[in-house]
């Protein structure tokens, strides 16, 4: 049983895996705010005679904090459910540590290949404790198919400028990566071997590319290393007319002290989350436009992508505990997960439809970081992709 009488009411603990220092504190920020704000919300909307209660623990931006994060949060605050957000090595470690205490986990912002086949399950034998919601790798390579096919039609030789780490080795994955999704599209690949991040010089690349004649480039690169190939780019009187990039730009860029353009203008990312999307929240009906205000409102910080699934972790966490047979029962908590199907603020997340045990997938659309009228620079949709109902804000801009 995992719940604590404080007196005359029986409490039911969340337990929250969040980055709050080391080098993913930022990334922890969304997940922080969602807390503050429904906190009190949540007190009121447990089963009847429960009362859920929030409690964090700093995960440090490392998998050892990860896994001490999800063993005080069992032991000490008696959490019945553990919930984490993004970080590469962050977050499979808070899933594997659940795994083998035997406690529900729900994770989100992380490629459902990677989080799935990456951490050993398969088609026949899933995971029997651990939740996650995302989009695939596969998704990835039809949206950023779309914004190619948006320059002078398809199909493209598209140069990858990918690195020799697990963002590295799933986008090359032959079955379950993004290269074979995107060759379905009839895009053809140029792939120079993989650099060591954080990378030191990237010319092989850049000469690769310039003597293919590339006009596209798509990464997963880190925004230092991403500016580091552009600048390199530049220097040899060459750049693709379009970039598309799947991490690092869920975080708003900005102009520097410099006045230097930051690595991040101008390229195409997905657009999972923004305040147009069409989605509510299933708690209090709250809109992905006001909780995005609210953020900005609160913080003095331009919204994030990350946001609204943070905010989504909460929602789907207090629908398993109302919905569970018995909300104290670790077992009947999981096993509501895997039955959940509801309408938040991150859209239609549903468990039981797959692609595969334990997962439930998140649309995407296309995105650029544009000059912005509101901030330096701000995620315009140019593409709705698999998002019913999201309007595109403006063209897709190339050199």
């Amino acid at each position: 049983m995992s719940e604590f009488s404080d007196g005359r009411e029986r409490v039911l603990t969340v337990g929250v895996a969040v980055a709050r220092s080391g080098r993913l504190a930022n990334l922890g920020d969304p997940l922080a705010f969602a807390m503050t704000l429904l906190g009190p919300k949540l007190a009121t909307l447990g089963p009847s005679g429960y009362r859920i209660r929030l409690a964090s623990r700093d995960s440090r931006s490392c998998a050892e904090g990860a896994r001490q994060a999800v063993r005080e949060l069992v032991r000490d605050e008696n959490a019945t459910i553990i919930l984490t957000l993004a970080g590469t090595e962050v977050l499979p470690a808070v899933a594997d540590a659940c795994e083998a205490i035997g406690v529900p986990c729900l994770s989100s912002t992380f490629p459902w290949q990677v989080y799935y086949y990456g951490r050993g399950a398969d088609d026949d034998r899933p995971f029997d404790w651990t939740y996650h919601f995302c989009w695939g790798l596969n998704d990835i390579a039809d949206t950023f198919a779309d914004l190619w096919e948006q320059v002078n039609g398809a199909p493209h030789t598209v140069g990858c400028l990918w690195n020799d780490g697990p963002q590295g080795e799933w986008s090359r994955h032959p079955r379950h990566g993004f290269a074979p999704a995107a060759r379905a599209r009839g895009h053809r690949l140029l792939e120079p071997a993989p650099y060591r991040e954080p990378a030191t010089g990237l010319d092989a690349h850049v000469t690769a590319f310039r003597d293919a004649e590339v006009g596209i480039v798509t990464s997963a690169a880190t925004g230092q290393d991403l500016a580091l190939f552009r600048a390199r780019a530049a220097g040899s009187g060459w750049q693709p007319r379009l970039i598309t990039c799947s991490r690092w730009l869920a975080y708003p860029p900005s102009v520097t002290s410099t006045g230097r353009q930051p690595a991040q203008a101008d390229v195409a990312t997905l657009a999972y989350w923004t305040p147009a999307h069409p989605y509510a929240s299933s708690l209090d009906g709250m809109t992905a436009a006001e909780l995005a205000e609210a953020y900005e409102q609160e913080t003095g910080r331009q919204w994030l992508q990350p946001l609204g699934l943070a905010y989504a972790l909460l929602e789907v966490a207090a629908h398993a505990l109302t919905t569970a047979d018995e909300p104290t029962d670790r077992r009947s908590v999981a096993t509501a997960l895997g039955k959940s199907r509801l309408e938040t603020i991150a859209g239609v997340l549903d468990w039981t439809a797959g692609p595969v045990p334990n997962i439930a997938t998140v649309p995407l659309a296309g995105g650029q970081w544009q000059r912005g009228a509101r901030h330096d620079f701000e995620l315009t949709v140019v593409t709705s992709g698999q998002v019913d109902g999201l309007p595109v804000g403006g063209d897709l801009t190339t050199v």
